[in-house]
């Protein structure tokens, strides 16, 4: 019975899993396309962490693998690949859509721009107090 359920268990574990990965991968890529990351020579990885770190305490759900969370972590992943989606008008429908509303979807967007200049000036702020205490 044990193994049962921890079979069960796994199953719906590891896609939970790879939404969240595969959230935080786009937002790698994104980092390191970022030209304010290149120009202050931020680590693209710290910045990455961070912003799925704050992202995701603004998404639905309560805790990282409640299913509400895996769809926003979904969600977003679409939402930041759509400039490189196929369709891009369909995909911006179907955002809308998976995002209740054009207003859901701006908050997200919202959500996604202020974590990332909040992770700039944290991640600045961290290099430059690292920089001061090697001096």
């Amino acid at each position: 019975m044990k193994k049962l359920l921890l079979i069960s268990l796994s199953a719906l574990l590891l896609p939970a899993c790879a939404d969240k990965t595969q959230y935080e991968q786009t937002v790698l890529e994104q980092m390191q396309l970022e030209k304010d990351v290149k120009d202050y020579n931020l680590s693209p990885e710290r910045m990455a962490k961070c912003v799925v770190d704050t992202t995701s305490n603004h998404m639905p759900g309560i805790f990282a693998l409640d299913p509400t969370r895996l769809t926003a972590y979904r969600n977003y992943t679409k939402m930041l690949t759509l400039s490189s989606s196929k369709d891009p008008k369909k995909t911006l429908e179907e955002l809308r859509t998976d995002f209740g509303s054009p207003k859901g979807l701006a908050e997200a967007h919202a959500n996604y721009t202020e974590s990332m200049m909040d992770c700039f000036s944290a991640v600045i702020n961290e290099s430059e107090g690292t920089e001061k205490e090697a001096k």
